[in-house]
């Protein structure tokens, strides 16, 4: 009993001398807490709008005919392009799109009319802007929408002048109804399909930057030991060591993790069909796995601003291999099992579906068990880097007394 009171006592100890580390930094304090906070904001504002509206879209119509002219009038009246401009010709079109003034050109030839109303094969041409893959979806969809209606509505003539109108048209038109129902995206937004993934890793890089400047400037102004209360360093009880300092990151962490993946989702009206405890049950192995692997890397960060390059090279490459962005299906073997080492790819997953699509613990089992895995490995791994650096630090003072 007097053990287990002397290991609590321990790790709350060393978890308060962390705590007071962190609040007397004030750069630490900004990355805990005002980025972890701003950065997922400043996602949902700037994607707010979900989807990509009116964009300028040029006609080029060498048919001049009420066909043509039926169609570039529904294209305008589509969501995501207006017409803005009508052409002369192909040339006048292309010269606005390198001006940037136009994302899309529809050419219609002249045969297009006579093709329609004689019921051959008629032949339009759509040009996309692909500088920006939105603009790309906007405009296609937009087209096959106007493109899906007109052959309908084309059809429907031909049966009206054949004598068949009504029912019976409708059925011969459409006899298998579609019904286009977007899982878990209900709108097709750009925010509620990127903006989970980074909510998570959000927390991951700052809590890796904050560590980072933490654990810089301790080897920077030789302070390594005396964050280490002096009994637990001398007798090498590092494992408390290491418990305690991550109790004093997850104090931090929980409610940012509380606050970014329940009220930013909830504000900015984003998927959010999963249950709360489940996600609560998933964030803690999570945030631990995190705390860990960032102990172990920021063990090695020999000043204050190193960790500003790590971050920046490696939370673009984090967020592509998570398989938000890309499949994992179809990720070469090689990035697959490099994205296994990092807790966020099994984060992103897991939330994404739990939180987005109303998967259970039990339907994320792998990505579960995967982040105790981690948090169990990094937990020797931070305690062995910080074993490591002690060793280093004492021999190092050595050699220096020696010296003088």
């Amino acid at each position: 009993m007097n053990n287990l009171y002397s290991n609590i006592k321990d790790i709350w100890d060393v978890a308060g001398l962390e705590l007071s580390r962190i609040f007397h930094d004030g750069g630490v304090v900004l990355l805990f807490f005002v980025a972890t906070l701003l950065y997922p904001l400043i996602f949902g504002f700037v994607y707010k709008n979900e989807c990509v509206r009116e964009l300028p879209l040029a006609v080029v119509d060498d048919s001049q005919s009420v066909e043509s002219r039926r169609f570039a009038k529904k294209l305008d009246a589509t969501p995501e392009v207006v017409v803005t401009y009508e052409c002369n010709n192909v040339e006048e079109a292309r010269n606005l799109m390198q001006q940037r003034r136009v994302n899309g050109i529809v050419y219609f030839p002249k045969d297009y009319g006579t093709n329609v109303a004689n019921m051959n094969t008629a032949r339009a041409c759509l040009f996309c802007d692909m500088s920006s893959f939105l603009y790309y979806r906007s405009v296609l969809s937009s087209a096959s929408a106007v493109l899906v209606d007109e052959m309908q509505f084309i059809e429907s003539e031909r049966y009206a002048q054949a004598g068949m109108t009504g029912e019976s048209a409708s059925q011969m038109i459409q006899p298998i109804r579609v019904e286009d129902v977007k899982l878990y995206v209900p709108n097709g937004g750009f925010t509620s399909f990127l903006v989970p993934a980074l909510l998570v890793l959000v927390l991951q890089q700052t809590m890796f930057l904050g560590m980072c400047v933490l654990y810089g400037t301790s080897r920077q102004k030789r302070l390594v030991q005396k964050s280490i209360p002096a009994r637990l360093r001398s007798q090498g009880l590092l494992f408390r060591v290491t418990f305690g300092r991550a109790m004093a990151y997850l104090l931090i962490y929980f409610p940012m993790a509380l606050i970014n993946l329940f009220l930013l989702t909830r504000l900015f009206d984003l998927p959010h069909i999963g249950n709360p405890i489940a996600i609560i049950l998933f964030i803690v192995p999570f945030l631990l796995a995190a705390i860990f692997f960032c102990m172990t890397v920021c063990s090695f960060v020999r000043n204050r601003d190193a960790g500003i390059v790590v971050f920046i090279f490696f939370s673009v490459i984090l967020i592509f291999i998570s398989g938000a962005i890309w499949p994992q299906s179809n990720m070469p073997k090689f990035w697959l099992y490099f994205s296994y080492i990092f807790p966020s790819t099994h984060g992103i997953q897991g939330f994404i579906r739990i939180n987005s699509m109303g998967a259970t613990l039990s339907q994320v089992k792998f990505e579960y068990m995967m982040l105790w895995v981690q948090t169990v490995v990094y937990f020797f791994t931070a305690s062995g880097a910080l074993h490591i650096l002690l060793r280093f630090r004492i021999g190092h003072q050595k050699i220096s007394s020696e010296t003088v």
